[in-house]
């Protein structure tokens, strides 16, 4: 499978990333491994996850993700070489000052999250969520402690808008701190004002790399919710709810379409018309089956003509 180059950072991922906020929380350890390794199988290489996930699970507390995530890499001699591990800090751990962009939780956090993965440099590491209570020289030099410690090789910003990415950038060139070389917005077809516009415009001129979650706004664009009825009880219902509108039916339909003439399912058009977009690297996905996986392969080779992706923008816009 071809990589692609994410940002400035050196490293290179295939089109379609995992999203590991499912490990410990919609599949167990079991399922976690299997399909993890068929993710590898197929060619994909990087794995994202956050030191909070799976933490709204019953009985968690946070960090079930990474440790799950620690626990295959350990089982999997030569695993750690053959893929990426994207983590974050920032989100609201529960205890008291583990939360926040403060140079004092961000050490701490990462040497937690460090030993939970098992490993001894996180490839890729974000600040989850902005926090106006420090200055960006401050979050920025705590990562350039971890940058020459080797504790990191790269940093990204997940939930940063244009106005905020430029002002960290802007910290970063007159502090001498490093910048934010890769963002992770939401974006999908049916969310796409968060990153279309002067974000995408920001992180093009910059040569940031991309990574979109939401990729298939939590699962509504697989076509498995069409009604309120459908949403009901599942994990992820309350996040599709949303999407139950006349648009929402109108990208259904779209994908519905395209997905007829190719013999592909809707996800797998959704998450090629995001790899085909202008400035995205790679969007993440999230399964719960090595079925889910397979289907990951059959998108990353989709090639959408010109007239499917105008048909799929156009009921999006």
């Amino acid at each position: 499978m071809s990589l692609r180059p994410l940002g400035s950072t050196g490293l290179s991922v295939a089109p379609i990333v995992f999203g590991g906020n499912v490990f410990g929380w919609t599949i167990d350890e079991n399922t976690s491994f299997a399909v993890l390794d068929a993710f590898v199988d197929h060619g994909f290489n990087a794995i994202d996850t956050a030191d909070v996930y799976s933490r709204w699970a019953p009985g968690n507390s946070g960090g079930e993700s990474e440790t799950i995530i620690g626990k295959w890499l350990k089982a999997r001699p030569g695993m750690r070489d053959r893929v990426t591990i994207f983590t974050k800090v920032g989100s609201d751990l529960g205890g008291p000052g583990q939360k926040g962009l403060s140079q004092r939780w961000i050490l701490e956090a990462a040497e937690a999250s460090l030993a939970r993965l098992g490993i001894e440099t996180i490839d890729l590491y974000f600040s989850h969520w902005p926090d106006p209570s420090v200055t960006h020289a401050e979050t920025l030099g705590a990562y350039d402690r971890l940058l020459k410690a080797g504790k990191i090789r790269a940093i990204g910003a997940s939930n940063y808008d244009a106005a905020l990415l430029g002002a960290a950038l802007t910290a970063a060139r007159s502090e001498g701190l490093p910048a934010y070389q890769v963002i992770q917005p939401e974006y999908n077809l049916a969310s796409r004002a968060v990153f279309e516009g002067a974000l995408r415009d920001l992180a093009v001129a910059e040569g940031i790399g991309v990574v979109t979650y939401y990729s298939l706004a939590s699962g509504f664009l697989s076509g498995k919710y069409r009604s309120a009825a459908d949403a009901a009880g599942r994990a992820r219902g309350s996040g599709v709810e949303k999407y139950l509108n006349d648009r929402g039916f109108g990208i259904l339909k779209a994908l519905d379409t395209v997905a007829g003439e190719l013999g592909a399912r809707p996800a797998e058009v959704a998450l090629a018309w995001l790899i085909a977009r202008p400035g995205v690297t790679a969007p993440i996905a999230s399964a719960t089956s090595v079925a889910q996986v397979e289907s990951f392969a059959r998108a990353a080779a989709l090639s959408l003509s010109p007239e499917a992706l105008a048909l799929l923008d156009r009921a999006s816009a």
